[in-house]
């Protein structure tokens, strides 16, 4: 079964319920957001009564709420020294929070080592997770995800074996994973046009197993360039057609699969329209048009 979706909105107004009405809008079984803005620490409270209507919600259109991701907000940097208690403290609390809302994955950066070296950036990763993980030992049903990451300024994780460290070096396994994000492994380095043979890499160095989510994006720049930008499904330079081979791998197939794709001239969203084509396995080169002259 495909499992598709993107990222979408969280407000205080509606919360999980409006993430779930905007999912669905697209056509999605699926879905991604942040429990708050990614850029502050600014947090509204948990509403119950709206979380039990999303998930009531939920079983009468078929979602499997065990899918449903959410994202760690960017101003985490276990890496950071000189943000590391707050890295660790707010981290904490976006658990706390998912295991309110009873989502199972929480994709986090890694983070960025600002000059200490990768090999201290690696160290002070684990500890950090390793202090959240056992801040919430006794409530914590969430899965942290690593994201593989573009290689972009001083970032961990564009390597599969930085990865793989850091998730040797976490005492509570069961609780940490991956998720891959195609745009970053193509910035990164990695040839995902042979696919299967990264697959099988991946799960000789860490396990397929750990794999708990896939941001599906396309890159606006070549192989290597660790840049990190992310183009529409089949207007970069990944390919429609190597991202559809991702998609439907059968070893991914329980997998979430989330569109962090650009919106269209910075005001129209492509997802409705990207998932439209997915589902059909055919690239439409007039797509970009399409999507502005959505009502």
């Amino acid at each position: 079964m495909l499992i598709i979706g993107s990222h979408v909105g969280f407000n205080k107004k509606t919360q999980l319920l409006g993430s779930l009405d905007e999912a669905l809008s697209y056509g999605a079984n699926t879905f991604m957001f942040y429990t708050g803005a990614p850029q502050n620490t600014a947090r509204s409270q948990i509403e119950d009564e709206l979380t039990l209507e999303a998930l009531n919600k939920m079983k009468e259109n078929n979602i499997d709420y065990s899918k449903v991701i959410v994202h760690a907000p960017y101003i985490i940097n276990l890496c950071n020294e000189e943000k590391f208690d707050f890295s660790v403290n707010f981290l904490t609390e976006e658990l706390n929070r998912c295991n309110k809302l009873g989502v199972r994955y929480l994709v986090l950066h890694p983070g960025s080592h600002v000059g200490l070296g990768a090999q201290k950036g690696i160290y002070n990763i684990i500890k950090g997770l390793n202090m959240v993980l056992t801040n919430v030992k006794n409530t914590n049903n969430v899965i942290i995800l690593l994201e593989t990451m573009a290689g972009k300024g001083t970032e961990i994780g564009s390597k599969q074996e930085e990865i793989k460290e850091i998730i040797d070096g976490v005492l509570d396994k069961e609780h940490i994973g991956v998720c891959l994000d195609t745009c970053h492994l193509s910035d990164g380095g990695y040839d995902i046009v042979n696919f299967d043979n990264f697959l099988d890499e991946f799960d000789r160095l860490i396990g397929i197993e750990k794999i708990g989510c896939i941001h599906i994006n396309d890159s606006k720049n070549i192989v290597a360039s660790h840049k990190d930008r992310h183009e529409n499904i089949g207007f970069g330079n990944i390919g429609f057609n190597t991202l559809i081979n991702i998609i439907y791998n059968n070893r991914l197939e329980n997998i979430s699969k989330i569109l962090e794709t650009p919106y269209v001239d910075k005001e129209f969203a492509p997802y409705k329209f990207e998932i439209e084509m997915i589902k059909n396995k055919k690239f439409d080169n007039n797509l970009l048009e399409k999507i502005k002259k959505q009502d």
